[in-house]
Order: structure tokens, then C-alpha cells, then sequence
């Protein structure tokens, strides 16, 4: 999935050593820029955190996956970036139409009256 949002707070490093080896993660808070706007906490994992990218007040396009896991007998929801981006990085990169909109360029169309399909 993907979202497109402006980062409102940082939070601090976290980092541990694990039966894998040392680990960090980056908490980020990002709100969306909806109608009814929503804050969502995204982690970033790794060699992912990209420290000039996050200065707050900046918009980030980020490609994140949910994730759900049990444990003992609750159920615990996260949210992992894959990808951060700055938005007008990721709108530069040949995504240069709008969603949604008809376009308003008609010259490949048949205007023949005798074109119908049936």
C-alpha cells in the first residue's frame, strides 16, 4: 500500500541486539491529507531510516505493509514502511497524470458514426 502524508512528529530511536544481531527502528507519525485528516504511527526498520528525509512538516510518499500478529491472547497491528520517499520525489518519477480525471486529449478517437461495437 501506499500513502501519501505529511510527517507531524519524529520519535526517538529505538534500538536493542536480538538473536539476529543488533536492530533499530524509527517511530514517525504521519497525517493524511483528507477530507476528515488522520494521524497513523509508521515504523521504519534498518538501513530503511533515512534521517534527512525526516524533518517534520514535510510531505513523504510511503509504501508500507499492515501487519497483524497474536500474542498472548491479543492481537497487535503494525504498520512497516518499505519505502520513504519525499512526495515530490515520488511525483517526479513518470506518475505525471491524474487519478480519476478524463483526460481531454481526444485526437486518437474514431469519430466515424459507424464505429459502435454491436
Amino acid at each position: 500500500m501506499q500513502l501519501t502524508a505529511t510527517l507531524v512528529q519524529v520519535l526517538p530511536l529505538q534500538k536493542g541486539t536480538g538473536k539476529n544481531g543488533e536492530w533499530k527502528k524509527q517511530d514517525i507519525i504521519v497525517e493524511t491529507q483528507a477530507q476528515y485528516p488522520k494521524k497513523v504511527c509508521i515504523s521504519i526498520w534498518g538501513d530503511k531510516i533515512n534521517e534527512s528525509l525526516l524533518q517534520t512538516g514535510k510531505q513523504l510518499t510511503i509504501s508500507f505493509d499492515v501487519e497483524s500478529r497474536e500474542y498472548n491472547g491479543r492481537w497487535y497491528t503494525d504498520v512497516k514502511a518499505w519505502k520513504v520517499e519525499s512526495a515530490t520525489a515520488a511525483g517526479n518519477q513518470g506518475n505525471n497524470y491524474k487519478d480519476n480525471e478524463p483526460s481531454d486529449n481526444y485526437s486518437d478517437l474514431n469519430t466515424g458514426a459507424d464505429d459502435l461495437p454491436f
